[in-house]
């Protein structure tokens, strides 16, 4: 509970939610921010959101494209869904293809979390692997009856939604960590839903489709705004500090990756060692060595 009428709803790690997500009552309106990663978890984020604002929920944004935040949109498929454009082609393109990859593969999901059980007895990261099998215990459960439910509306800037005590403005900045992110702001409240672009205490994810340049000016502008609470797509509730954090590690990994003569040498700094998710570091250094080699403009 971020306030007496905003909530975030933290993922639980092993879960089948993957990703955070949260919902607003703006008064006699109610807006959902991410559906998570199955449609198990948002049903439960459905019935929380409603019966903690005793109202049904009236529009559901999706903050980007990414699976472990639209994947849950079916529980909501009555409802408006909410995305940028170009979110929605995103979604349109990718997911079909992806979603019948893998319940055509179930009998390969299945063996695969069977070897996971198998090493439990002699892997000395046991709570690790457990929460890895649950997880994808949980997308097998899914899958069966899971469906793609696209947005049902789109905008391309900004779009402000209105309740009887407050609004709330959905906006977008343009691609940082995915293609195209949006954010929602409730400046009554001075807290900011800030989905895949603020990770909180854990290493943001890189992707090939990431803007390292894009995503700590965008990330800068959100500085300049008044927000107490930032909500992020992964990990606690956090403050502008958090914000600020995230943009240092957007710069700190240009700076190491651009330094170094081997990027398999390279080891986590020591101000991002507490930090959760390590094994996305590599893969994050991996990311920023192919964007410098392919002359793309990062920091």
């Amino acid at each position: 509970m971020v306030s007496n009428s905003i909530y975030a709803a933290i993922a639980k790690e092993g879960g089948g939610a993957a990703a955070n997500a949260g919902f607003v009552d703006l008064g006699e309106k109610v807006i959902v921010f991410d559906t998570f990663n199955t449609q198990q978890a948002s049903q439960d984020l459905k019935l929380l959101a409603e019966s903690t604002t005793n109202q049904p929920v009236t529009w559901v944004i999706n903050s980007h494209w990414h699976g472990d935040h639209i994947r849950g949109n079916q529980t909501f498929k009555d409802r408006m869904i909410i995305s940028s454009e170009s979110t929605y082609t995103k979604m349109k393109d990718v997911h079909p293809s992806r979603i019948a990859a893998q319940k055509n593969d179930m009998n390969g999901l299945t063996n695969y979390i069977q070897s996971l059980k198998d090493q439990l007895v002699q892997n000395t990261d046991a709570q690790q692997l457990q929460y890895q099998i649950n997880f994808l215990s949980e997308l097998k459960s899914s899958l069966p009856t899971l469906e793609l439910v696209l947005p049902n509306q789109t905008f391309k800037d900004e779009v402000t939604f209105h309740g009887k005590k407050q609004s709330a403005t959905l906006f977008t900045l343009g691609g940082g960590h995915s293609s195209c992110d949006a954010m929602l702001y409730i400046p009554d409240e001075k807290v900011i839903f800030m989905g895949d672009l603020l990770f909180v205490d854990c290493h943001p994810t890189f992707f090939e489709e990431s803007n390292l340049e894009h995503w700590a000016t965008i990330l800068k502008k959100v500085m300049l705004m008044e927000i107490d609470v930032a909500v992020p797509g992964h990990g606690s509730a956090g403050t502008k500090e958090d914000i600020s954090k995230v943009i240092h590690y957007l710069s700190d990994l240009t700076a190491i990756v651009r330094g170094s003569h081997s990027i398999e040498e390279i080891k986590i700094p020591a101000k991002y060692s507490d930090w959760s998710s390590s094994d996305v570091f590599l893969q994050n250094i991996k990311i920023v060595e192919a964007l410098l080699n392919k002359g793309t403009p990062i920091l």
